[in-house]
């Protein structure tokens, strides 16, 4: 709403109650601004995806467009967040927040309840249970190393003196110390998550495990050995097709011997 400065109200109260009108009109269209840019960005980001996904592996200079871009797109979002914080009527602007989902079914569920004094706060009065509301909160419980001890008793035949033992289980790695599970989170960081191993090796530091990555290096190789036939029953498979589909991504890979790299591929 527009003000004519030529017919201000005299009165005080009626002057305050304006600003007030104002300034929540300003603060209104300050959102509105704000949720556009976020939009912006957002359409750019996603053409630039499509722009790469329509012509395939693009120049280096628009695999780093891309990448500024949802880096803007990131701070815009941790700008709306934490200006949220600071104005919770910021949340009542963005209409294009997504739809809160349910938390998942298979998480484990840990409840907490919260009782209140068995009396009235006000009038002492005895109190009955009406029912209740449940809010669930995700949290999340950082992963953790624990050490597996396999003992074999050791048993001696009081008739013949022989002595008998269980069997040690089977491990991935003979005489290694590598669990499975640790195995397959090394391999799942280091090619679904893109981690140099340098960096699980820092990770596990934290946690007081010192990995050196030349070890981790060494039961990257072990697993994929271990793999093969594995890799060799899909080829197989694959191969029994009359017509293979495939992803022609190029990356480039060491030549051994030539000191220069050459274009592979990779079959997923």
């Amino acid at each position: 709403m527009k003000i004519d400065s030529t017919s201000l109200p005299d009165d005080v109260d009626a002057l305050q109650a304006l600003v007030r009108e104002q300034t929540a009109l300003l603060e209104t269209k300050d959102i509105e601004l704000r949720s556009k840019d976020l939009r912006i960005e957002q359409i750019l980001a996603q053409l630039a995806r499509l722009r790469r996904m329509q012509f395939g592996r693009s120049s280096e200079k628009l695999d780093r467009e891309i990448e500024q871009l949802e880096l803007d797109l990131e701070n815009l979002h941790e700008t709306e967040g934490a200006r949220a914080i600071a104005d919770p009527s910021v949340l009542l602007g963005d209409a294009r927040k997504p739809a809160r989902q349910p938390l998942p079914d298979h998480l484990p569920r840990e409840e907490i309840v919260h009782v209140q004094d068995c009396a009235c706060p006000k009038c002492g009065g005895e109190l009955r249970r009406l029912g209740e509301d449940v809010t669930e909160v995700l949290e999340y419980v950082p992963a953790s190393f624990k050490a597996i001890r396999h003992v074999r008793p050791k048993f001696s035949c009081r008739r013949c003196e022989s002595i008998t033992q269980a069997p040690m289980p089977s491990l991935p790695i003979e005489r290694g110390r590598p669990g499975p599970g640790l195995l397959a989170h090394m391999l799942v960081s280091k090619y679904a998550d893109h981690l140099p191993l340098y960096r699980p090796s820092g990770i596990y530091a934290r946690e007081g495990v010192e990995l050196e990555r030349s070890t981790l290096a060494d039961w990257v190789g072990r697993s994929a050995a271990l793999l093969q036939p594995l890799v060799d029953a899909l080829a197989k498979d694959l191969m029994a097709s009359d017509v293979l589909h495939g992803d022609d991504t190029p990356m480039p890979v060491l030549a051994p011997g030539t000191g220069k790299t050459k274009a592979g591929r990779l079959w997923a």
